[in-house]
């Protein structure tokens, strides 16, 4: 085995042992378990957001961007993703904090009705386990190259090792592996490319450049691309607004101001980091212009063309970058599926009919937790097996999942931004406009994702939502009287007995 190959087994083994560690913090609460019972401090919370922003796409898909259509088609992935963090923090980060809410479908349940949650819960949910499998099935490619082993055995091996740290200590050990994984990551990126840079001269790079590469026309003009640019752009920046793992560390924040100011780190960190990646990409044209596969070309200058401390800390990043995202995936799924689908919607109800049963036999019984802390936690962890096993099995069948990850967060993008912000700041927003919004915004988007062309690609991304803005304003305008909005609950901070319970 390679240097290399032993410092990566050695990066990935403190991975497991230290997330396991944080079993012990869980103690037993599922709200400690998903959320780390909205106890985090503001350096924690900012390098969490920091350390899932920094994923896969903007840093290796970043610079593959960058090395085969210029800076604008890698360097969009970082800056929507900032731009997403940024937003987040304006406008949605303490009103969210403050509603002492444990996933981001329990917004939809309180302001509009269980069938919107649902709905939302069930979009989400595939999304984000579409996007657990694409990054299991990164790591993987990594560890099979640099440890010359077989794909689907480092994909598995993969997946078991964030699946055991993950459900250990759930939002603890995210935040204990992010810690350790983001600050050498960028640590790599940035010292590699001072590295060249002082080593080599600006001027021995830019010379392969070509000029369509540096200018604005990846944003100005169709032909370079502009219109997938600016999609991805968009998508990224408003369209992970709604994603499950940011929002869990959001509502993580020990208080709303924390939840905001952790916002503006992690934004801040994420364009310092994936413009160092964005250039290392444009480095790559002269240091390997030939090279088979453009998706390989950080990798192999990490391994070829910078000291070993800066490779070693690059592919621990990469590695890194997914295992991150990927727990995040697996617990933002899996709280969703146990909390707003199972625990709220099936067996809340049966235990009230049960209720019901018991007063029908002369039997008292009261209105208490239906499901308690340590049944939350236990079907949290419970949800995560079938999780982690579709993913395994969409990495392995489709391994790049490619445009079926665009097209899953694109249609929660279409359909559940507009309820959320409408949600937090229009008092007319009411369930059937919410519900007209999702339905239409997302049906809107696979109908498009068939029959636009190809020339127009882009506003198949970008049109959606403003028809899902148009619906939601028209339907809920029309409907105040028959289904009078619920806004006050924007302002309401139920107790934990009642948000664990699943009564809010």
């Amino acid at each position: 085995m390679t240097g290399m190959g032993i410092g990566l087994l050695v990066f990935i083994l403190m991975f497991l042992v230290l997330g396991i560690g944080m079993y012990f913090l869980v103690q037993g609460s599922g709200k400690r378990y998903i959320i780390a019972g909205k106890s985090l401090p503001f350096f924690l919370v900012g390098s969490m957001l920091l350390a899932q922003s920094l994923d896969a796409n903007a840093t290796m898909g970043n610079s593959t961007g960058v090395f085969t259509g210029g800076f604008w088609a890698g360097f969009q992935f970082p800056l929507g993703l900032a731009l997403c963090l940024l937003v987040t923090g304006m406008f949605y980060a303490k009103p969210l904090n403050r509603m002492n809410l444990l996933t981001l479908p329990d917004f939809y349940f309180r302001r509009y009705n269980w069938l919107t949650e649902i709905i939302v819960s069930l979009l989400m949910a595939f999304s984000f386990a579409i996007l657990v499998a694409g990054n299991f099935a990164g790591s993987a490619w990594i560890v099979s190259i640099i440890f010359n082993m077989d794909y689907t055995w480092a994909l598995i091996l993969i997946a078991l090792f964030i699946f055991i740290y993950t459900v250990a200590g759930g939002l603890y050990s995210c935040a204990a592996t992010d810690i350790v994984q983001i600050y050498p990551a960028i640590l790599g990126f940035v010292g590699a490319f001072i590295y060249m840079l002082y080593y080599y001269g600006w001027s021995y790079f830019s010379a392969a450049i070509p000029a369509n590469y540096m200018d604005l026309s990846g944003l100005t003009s169709a032909s370079n691309g502009a219109l997938l640019n600016w999609a991805g752009i968009l998508a990224l920046g408003l369209g992970d607004v709604v994603a499950l793992d940011f929002m869990e560390r959001v509502f993580a924040a020990k208080t709303p101001e924390i939840a905001k100011k952790s916002c503006y780190y992690g934004a801040g960190g994420t364009l310092v980091a994936g413009i160092v990646c964005s250039f290392i990409g444009l480095m790559g044209l002269t240091l390997f212009p030939d090279i088979a596969d453009p998706r390989m070309i950080l990798p192999t200058i990490a391994q070829e063309s910078v000291p070993f401390i800066f490779g070693l800390f690059i592919l621990g990043g990469i590695i890194g970058a997914g295992a991150s995202t990927a727990d995040g995936g697996i617990l933002g799924v899996s709280a969703v599926l146990g909390r707003n689908i199972l625990q709220r919607n099936i067996l809340r109800p049966l235990a009230r009919r049960r209720d019901e049963l018991q007063n029908q036999n002369g039997e008292s019984s009261e209105e208490a937790k239906v499901i308690s802390d340590r049944k939350l936690l236990v079907i949290s962890r419970a949800m995560a097996i079938p999780v982690v096993a579709f993913a395994i099995f969409l990495a392995i069948v489709k391994p790049e999942p490619g445009m079926l990850l665009v097209l899953a967060f694109d249609v929660v993008f279409a359909g559940c931004l507009v309820p959320l912000t409408l949600g937090i700041y229009w008092k007319k927003a009411n369930t059937p406009g919410a519900l007209a919004a999702i339905i239409i915004g997302s049906g809107l988007r696979l109908i498009l994702f068939y029959k636009i062309p190809e020339s127009l690609a882009g506003l198949d991304t970008m049109i959606p939502p403003v028809v899902s803005l148009i619906v939601m304003v028209v339907v809920s305008l029309m409907t105040q009287e028959s289904f009078p909005p619920k806004h006050e609950v924007i302002d309401q901070v139920p107790d934990d007995a009642d948000v664990i319970s699943g009564i809010a």
